[in-house]
């Protein structure tokens, strides 16, 4: 599974996943690793850097209870994509002495951690949304800031507890370190710690965000529905208020949310966590499938929080307020464009 491409600076040849699928001598492939790994890198630094930005610039911003979640998703992914810098080092040989087996447990537990902090603040996220929708009057009594705080807390402690036994030896949390040879060739995944990893993790999260956005897309549609079926039955005199109308776009909003999520997390997610199980099962496994299935998730990153940021209306003017300085014509004639009409409501998700 090495390249031929340099040696280092022991003589011994250059460790790269991408060598396993035996390509030409005149293409470096160790180059071509480090090229995917610092492209993502510097798309999940600038993303989220953008993000934390404008939510430090935006104080409208930390009224919403999502703004918390949001902010720490932009920090644990923000952190994966400067961890993302470690193996890009490590490839191009700026780390020598480096021990191999302590940084391949170090970097695979910490971008393991990040990625848990993440996918569990998605869930709260759902979770605060329902609520929001199916209890609002009671909705500022149950999310206080200070319960908020302590979600936060509970997420980053929950995520260090969850892959801990991986750090002290006990499996393999995923093949984000396989870019480091002795993680790649010789630290197997346990059947049995990825069952845990599942069960405690990935399954609960799942079906968190399916049933509460699921909840909410019915709820919005049932809405809907009751409205029109008052305008069927009485005619010109049942013609939605402001406020009705502004549920119906509620109802195509969130629509639109839950189509991004679902679509996204399955599109980045599912291929690593087949290959996952399959890999953890001893039925499949090959270091390029383990190399793109897990830059490919890691990616996400650079998703999430621009998915939901950009779905926030609240997020977008604060955005647009600070392009503005800097675009002031182009914002002007956006902003007239989608001015809305008269006593329409805005409703941020």
């Amino acid at each position: 599974m090495n390249s031929s491409s340099s040696p280092n600076q022991s003589g011994s040849p250059l460790f790269c996943l991408l060598g396993a699928v035996g390509y030409s001598p005149s293409l470096d492939t160790c180059l071509l690793e480090v090229a995917i790994i610092l492209f993502l890198a510097v798309l999940i630094i600038a993303g989220n850097l953008l993000v934390i930005f404008v939510f430090h610039c935006a104080p409208l911003l930390h009224h919403h209870s999502t703004g918390h979640f949001i902010q720490t998703m932009a920090c644990a992914d923000l952190l994966v994509g400067v961890s993302c810098l470690v193996p890009s080092l490590s490839l191009l040989r700026c780390l020598p002495g480096l021990n191999q087996q302590l940084a391949c447990k170090a970097f695979g537990y910490a971008v393991s951690v990040l990625k848990s902090v993440s996918m569990a603040s998605l869930a709260c996220i759902s979770v605060d949304r329902y609520i929001a929708i199916t209890r609002p009057l009671s909705y500022a009594t149950l999310v206080t800031p200070c319960r908020l705080r302590a979600c936060i807390v509970l997420i980053w402690v929950y995520s260090a507890l969850v892959f801990l036994p991986s750090f002290l030896g006990w499996g393999k949390p995923g093949y984000h370190g396989d870019v480091f040879q002795w993680c790649a060739e010789s630290w197997r995944t346990n059947p049995t710690f990825s069952t845990f990893i599942v069960a405690l993790l990935y399954a609960p999260a799942a079906l968190t965000v399916c049933f509460t956005y699921g909840s909410i897309f019915r709820i919005c549609r049932q809405h809907t529905r009751e409205i029109s079926q008052r305008h069927a039955r009485f005619g010109a005199q049942a013609t939605p208020t402001g406020g009705e109308r502004c549920d119906g776009c509620t109802d195509k909003r969130y629509a639109m949310v839950l189509f991004r999520i679902t679509s996204v997390f399955y599109v980045l997610w599912m291929p690593y966590i087949l290959y996952f199980l399959l890999e953890s099962a001893g039925l499949y496994r090959h270091m390029v499938a383990s190399f793109l299935t897990t830059w490919l998730a890691i990616s996400n990153s650079f998703c999430n929080c621009l998915i939901y940021s950009l779905s926030n209306s609240v997020f977008r003017k604060g955005l647009g307020s600070l392009l503005q300085p800097l675009l002031p014509s182009c914002l002007g004639c956006a902003d007239g464009r989608k001015a809305p009409p008269p006593g329409s409501l805005h409703v941020s998700i």
